[in-house]
């Protein structure tokens, strides 16, 4: 049975002629329309195929240039049009086709404005990912995080910390990068917050700061972290346990070598100024432990200072200035006054309570007498507020050398006089009762 061919023999003919092959036998010719018809139908079977995994009637160039990828063939080159192909026949006695060409009239195309001048080729550089996270930029492929996404929605409803966060929260606010967090994760911050908060179980609680300050894998859940601890300390500053809780959470967050902090310094710094330098924290009859808090914040707000002032250069200045203007602002009570003076001693050192504090003790004394005299809660802030000022002036006695003129003999009263002048006679007073000459001198020098 003789093969049907459905490709004219005579087109391979007019093509090898092209390329410059004059001699062909019939044998050969058939055997080349019989193997280019063959691999033409394999070319449409497989963009066949493309066009009805894209559910369409037509096929497309696209589809054809698929297909000779699938079959390991040198793609068609040139541009792809989106308009039909249209064939028009030559009459030069055989049946000739060719690609109609638009006509465009060349008058109009003389008056056509010139197009815009491509611009030069440059490089450039961008942040491919940070801290393990690829940040939705241009420059970036577009990352499938809709999972994510649906995860985070998912778990919104357990933890609004983790709403806030990803962007999926009540009045609808996105953030600029979302995060996408592995159950895993979430699971670990969900009962790591609850281990931090439960009042009964200190177990649990130290537990957890633990494995904060010493697992590297929680890098991911810095943010969170961050926010959660902003959070509570806004909507809880008459809890002074939860207080003290989120700063053992910030503290074990900077404690942790394995991650960095240094981007979240200034949304973890907020936390510890809240409790350093806000009027009013606890309840009334919580005076007792509110102190001890305030002190604890300045310890950690002075580690914060040294460890993150080389990636912050302004961070130190900052601090020392919110500090101060607490500390010089009257109208503040007086516990506000404790943090200040306690964190100016941690933040700027021996410098920052000679040049800052020194100074105006003797104004400051009178302030301190008023509150003596206010009642027995206006009494334990003064006295509070003395030892604060006593202990943070023993910084200054490092700075002292050996012990000259009247201080030798170590009778410090008889520099009673320079003391009052210097701090005022309410400071004066204790300061002597310490007896410690060299802590004179190193005021009176």
């Amino acid at each position: 049975m003789a093969n049907i061919s459905y490709w004219n023999p005579e087109n391979i003919q007019d093509i090898s002629e092209s390329v410059g092959v004059t001699t062909l036998n019939d044998e050969v010719l058939h055997a080349l329309t019989a193997e280019v018809q063959y691999r033409v139908a394999q070319v449409i079977e497989e963009a066949q195929r493309f066009m009805r995994h894209s559910k369409r009637t037509i096929m497309t160039t696209k589809d054809v240039a698929l297909a000779l990828r699938v079959l390991d063939v040198e793609p068609l080159y040139g541009y792809e049009s989106t308009r039909p192909l249209r064939f028009g026949e030559a009459m030069f006695g055989q049946p000739l086709f060719y690609v109609e060409d638009e006509e465009v009239d060349f008058e109009r195309l003389i008056n056509a404005p010139l197009p815009k001048i491509p611009r030069e080729i440059a490089y450039t550089a961008h942040w491919l990912s940070v801290e393990g996270i690829q940040p939705s930029i241009p420059q970036n492929p577009a990352s499938s995080d809709a999972r994510g996404q649906e995860g985070l929605q998912k778990n919104a409803s357990a933890n609004p910390n983790l709403a806030t966060i990803s962007g999926t929260d009540a009045a609808g606010s996105k953030s600029l990068i979302k995060h996408v967090l592995s159950k895993e994760a979430q699971l670990y911050f969900e009962r790591i917050c609850a281990a931090i908060l439960d009042e009964n179980d200190e177990s649990q609680r130290l537990g957890a700061l633990a494995s904060i300050r010493g697992d590297p894998g929680v890098h991911q859940l810095v943010p969170y972290f961050v926010q959660y601890a902003a959070e509570k300390v806004t909507h809880n500053l008459k809890n002074l346990f939860i207080l003290r809780q989120m700063l053992d959470l910030t503290l074990a967050l900077m404690e942790n070598d394995s991650l960095f902090i240094d981007p979240y310094i200034n949304a973890l710094v907020p936390v510890i100024l809240t409790c350093l330098l806000s009027p009013h924290i606890g309840t009334p009859g919580s005076l007792q432990e509110e102190f001890p808090l305030r002190a604890s914040a300045a310890s950690i707000l002075g580690k914060t200072a040294k460890k993150y002032a080389k990636s912050s250069q302004t961070l130190r200045a900052r601090l020392a200035r919110s500090c101060l203007k607490a500390f010089l602002d009257p109208k503040k009570p007086l516990e506000t006054h404790y943090g200040a003076i306690l964190g100016l001693e941690a933040v700027s050192g021996r410098e920052g309570v000679r040049n800052l504090i020194l100074p105006i003790l003797k104004e400051y004394s009178s302030l301190i007498q008023e509150a003596q005299n206010a009642g027995s809660a206006g009494a334990t802030s003064a006295e509070y507020i003395i030892s604060a000022i006593i202990g943070v002036l023993q910084s200054l006695r490092d700075d002292t050398g050996p012990l000259v003129n009247g201080f030798a003999s170590g009778d410090v009263n008889s520099q009673r006089p320079k003391l009052e002048s210097k701090v005022g006679g309410l400071l004066a007073e204790r300061i002597i009762r310490q007896g410690d000459p060299k802590l004179v001198q190193a005021i009176l020098t």
